[in-house]
């Protein structure tokens, strides 16, 4: 049986993530109240962030820009928008 969750960034109840993503207490944060498909769209936003800003995932500051930018997309008011760039339709 699949694991539902009322998931805050689609606002509607969906399959969940098969396990958090992550050990901590924002990976359980996201494990119970995050879907599968938001999860994803976090990790396409992820992606272009990575891209778009030339970070260097072994910089600890990138790897901070990057979890802050994570709780705003999952569980705040938004994200920072990549100049120049449109998601797709």
């Amino acid at each position: 049986m699949t694991r539902m969750v009322q998931c805050v960034k689609m606002g509607r109840e969906l399959p969940s993530l098969e396990k958090p993503p992550f050990p901590g207490e924002l990976g359980d944060r996201i494990f119970e109240n995050v879907s599968h498909q938001a999860w994803q769209l976090w990790l396409d936003h992820q992606v272009n962030l990575i891209n778009h800003n030339g970070l260097v995932l072994a910089d600890p500051r990138a790897r901070k820009f990057l979890m802050e930018q994570l709780e705003d997309f999952l569980f705040g008011s938004g994200v920072e928008q990549i100049e120049g760039w449109t998601p797709p339709q």
